[in-house]
This record gives structure tokens, C-alpha cells and sequence, in this order.
């Protein structure tokens, strides 16, 4: 079978819009939460989000695809494929896998807002368009020339996760030598609404794992990772950041918010994901957890991480990082993924923050305040979603 690497990554999020100002940011413990500026945010139920600042903005494209276009244009660049170009057809067939929970949302919220006025015209016509879920798809294909599978996904927060796994697939089948793998979205008006509404969103501050979590802060922006057949990789002298060992996906078929409280669906990704990768739970080092924060999810993923590591769950760290970037929607997997990378090359386990007073349903190591050095050589990065999507992904330190 194929061997899938990581060979280039990039990353646009409140932290920073650079793959190693974001890592160093996380691992230092900081976080980017804070109250949006871009647009008023009366009548939700937090002020405080995850917005991208300082971004090189453009007045041609939704605000969710320029995130995309940046983060995919560092990941390429650091992949070395900027400078070989990226031409079409079978030299190589590069492929796609994008990724989005609400599309052009911003772009939305802009058409909406001229159809109340009675205006439209051309150009507010062409909002619509910056809003279907497959624009950014269809720019990154335009822009690089890409001539391979294309595939755009919206699995709600397992997103950026099963985009990896997508993207694996691809390879392994033969489909296509590399694969551009990212989920991106965009902080909107309408979107958080919709998130209040479903009281998903703390009215305080997200405190995964801890005895007084009230629910998520979301955050915007994208992350991008090449992933290459390492025999191709190889061949045109690439470095290599890590391996996909295995992932797996699929749905709890619970309800369509709720986790159901013995973690059936996550116990069953996981172990499929470890299965497909060729590892047993004794070879995992360090786990990227969803935690969201939520009452019921951050006890359920404990469980079923506890079910699928058995005693190793408690001999090693798991951390969130959604108190520093935010929960990015389709882009959390992503950047988790990223994350991990970053955290398997340094040998540092990112911190959870804002976790202080413990919960005894949450019993694990999950890295409180302060980030842990760690021996670590395979890591899993754990996503989950509404409608009952849960994806995991199993990385290797390179």
C-alpha cells in the first residue's frame, strides 16, 4: 500500500496567519480569543470570537476563500511546489479535497442584506456565487492549475478530518500522486446566530474538560496540509513533516446535536482509525482531542478515548486547543492536524487552557495552563460534529 507524508502546511487563524507564529503562540499558551471588531455582535450570546486580524484582504473573493487561498498557497510554498509549478493534467494530477461548514457565509449575510434594501444588481448578484460551497474549491483549482480529483466536503465540524482522510484515499487508490487537503470558514453574522441559537456558544469563557464548561468560542479561518505519496515525495526531494498512518469516519446515527453519552460512535472511529494506521492503542503518544467544551462532549470523548487506550489514556497527554484558536468549524480538524504535526516535531504536548477546576468525569492528562514536554511518535487528532459525524486521524512523527 501507498505511503501517505505531509510535506508542506499553512495556516490563517486569530493567532497569526504562519504556521510557526500559530505553533508558537499555542504552545506558549496564548490565545486569540477576543471581541469582534469586524462586525457588531449584538444579540449573540458571546462577543468573544476568533477573528483573523492584520489579513492581506482583497475585494474580489469571500472572506472564508481568501483564507483558504492564503493557507493553501503557504502549504504549497513550503512543499516546494510553488517553485516546480503546478501544472494540470497527469504531470502531476495534483488533487483537492476543500472543506467548509457554511461556505461564503459573509458573502451571505451581504446578499441577504441587499435583497431586505430591494438592491440587486450584478455585482450583488455575484455574492451569491462567492457563496456557494464550492467557490474557494473552484479558485484553487483556477489558480494552480490543478488537474486532478476534486472533492469539496461539509460534515459539519469533522470537516478538516475526513478531508485528510479523503485526501489519503485518493493516494492510496492511485489516484493522484499529491492531494491539497483544508477546510476553511469564515466568522459571520448569520452562521453564529444559528450557533446561539442551538446555545452551543458560552455565554463566559470555554474551559474544555473543566468542571464548569458551558459550552464553545468559535474562531475563523483555514489550514492547509500537501499530502504526497512518499515514494513521490521522495523522488523530487521534498522533506517530509509527517506520516498519515490511517484515518476513519463515520456517524453515531444518535441525534443530530447531542454525542450519545457512552461515546459508541467515537469508540468505533477511533478503533477503526488505529486499524487502518496498523498501530494498537499502546503506540499512541499523545491525542488531539475535539474538546469543544460542551457539558455532555468533553466527558463522552474522555470515555471513549479511556475505552479504545485502556490504561494508556492515562499515561500520556491530551489536550484542545479551541481556548486558543477557537473552534474553526470545517477548519478545526485541519489545524488540529497541523498542530499535531508541529507538537510530534517539537517533542511539546500544546496546553489545554482555562482548565482549572477539574471535573472527576474528566480524569485524563489533558495539559492544564502549561504545555508538557513529552517523548512522542504517533499522535491521534480526534473531530466531531452536528449531525453525528465523528473522523480521527492517526499522524506519525517523521
Amino acid at each position: 500500500m501507498r505511503r501517505v507524508v505531509i510535506t508542506g502546511m499553512g495556516v490563517v487563524s486569530c493567532l497569526g496567519n504562519e504556521v510557526e507564529t500559530v505553533w508558537g503562540a499555542v504552545a506558549a499558551g496564548h490565545s486569540g480569543l477576543a471581541p469582534m471588531e469586524r462586525w457588531d455582535p449584538v444579540g449573540l450570546r458571546n462577543p468573544r470570537m476568533g477573528e483573523v486580524k492584520d489579513f492581506p484582504w482583497d475585494d474580489e473573493h469571500d472572506e472564508a476563500g481568501q483564507f483558504a487561498l492564503h493557507a493553501v498557497e503557504q502549504a504549497l510554498a513550503a512543499a516546494g511546489l510553488l517553485t516546480e509549478g503546478l501544472p494540470g493534467g497527469d504531470s502531476p494530477r495534483v488533487g483537492l479535497v476543500s472543506s467548509t461548514n457554511f461556505g461564503g457565509a459573509a458573502s451571505w449575510d451581504q446578499y441577504l442584506a441587499s435583497l431586505q434594501e430591494g438592491y440587486v444588481d450584478a455585482e450583488i448578484a455575484e455574492l451569491f456565487r462567492e457563496f456557494t460551497y464550492s467557490r474557494t474549491a473552484e479558485l484553487l483549482v483556477e489558480r494552480y492549475g490543478l488537474g486532478g480529483p476534486v472533492r469539496v466536503l461539509s460534515l459539519s465540524c469533522s470537516s478538516g478530518t475526513t478531508a485528510i482522510g479523503q485526501g489519503m484515499d485518493l493516494i492510496r487508490l492511485g489516484k493522484a500522486p499529491v492531494v491539497l487537503c483544508e477546510g476553511h470558514d469564515s466568522l459571520a453574522y448569520s452562521s453564529m446566530a444559528g450557533l446561539s441559537i442551538l446555545r452551543t456558544i458560552t455565554n463566559e469563557e470555554i474551559r474544555p474538560f473543566d468542571a464548569r464548561r458551558s459550552g464553545t468560542i468559535f474562531g475563523e479561518g483555514s489550514a492547509a496540509l500537501v499530502l504526497e505519496d512518499l515514494e513521490h515525495a521522495q523522488a523530487r526531494g521534498a522533506t517530509v513533516l509527517a506520516e498519515v498512518l490511517g484515518y476513519a469516519v463515520n456517524n453515531n446515527t444518535y441525534h443530530l446535536t447531542a454525542p450519545d453519552k457512552e461515546g459508541e460512535g467515537i469508540v468505533a472511529v477511533l478503533r477503526e482509525a488505529l486499524r487502518d494506521a496498523g498501530v494498537t492503542g499502546e503506540e499512541i503518544d499523545y491525542v488531539n482531542a475535539h474538546g469543544t467544551g460542551t457539558a455532555y462532549f468533553d466527558v463522552t470523548e474522555t470515555k471513549a478515548v479511556k475505552t479504545v487506550l485502556g490504561e494508556r489514556a492515562y499515561q500520556i497527554p491530551m489536550s484542545s486547543i479551541k481556548p486558543a484558536v477557537g473552534h474553526m468549524m470545517a477548519a478545526a480538524g485541519s489545524v488540529e492536524a497541523l498542530i499535531t504535526v508541529c507538537a510530534l516535531r517539537d517533542g511539546i504536548a500544546p496546553p489545554t487552557l482555562n482548565l482549572e477546576q477539574p471535573d472527576p468525569e474528566c480524569d485524563l492528562n489533558y495539559v492544564p495552563g502549561t504545555a508538557q514536554q513529552a517523548e512522542m511518535r504517533t499522535a491521534l487528532s480526534i473531530s466531531s460534529g452536528i449531525g453525528g459525524n465523528n473522523a480521527a486521524v492517526v499522524l506519525r512523527k517523521w
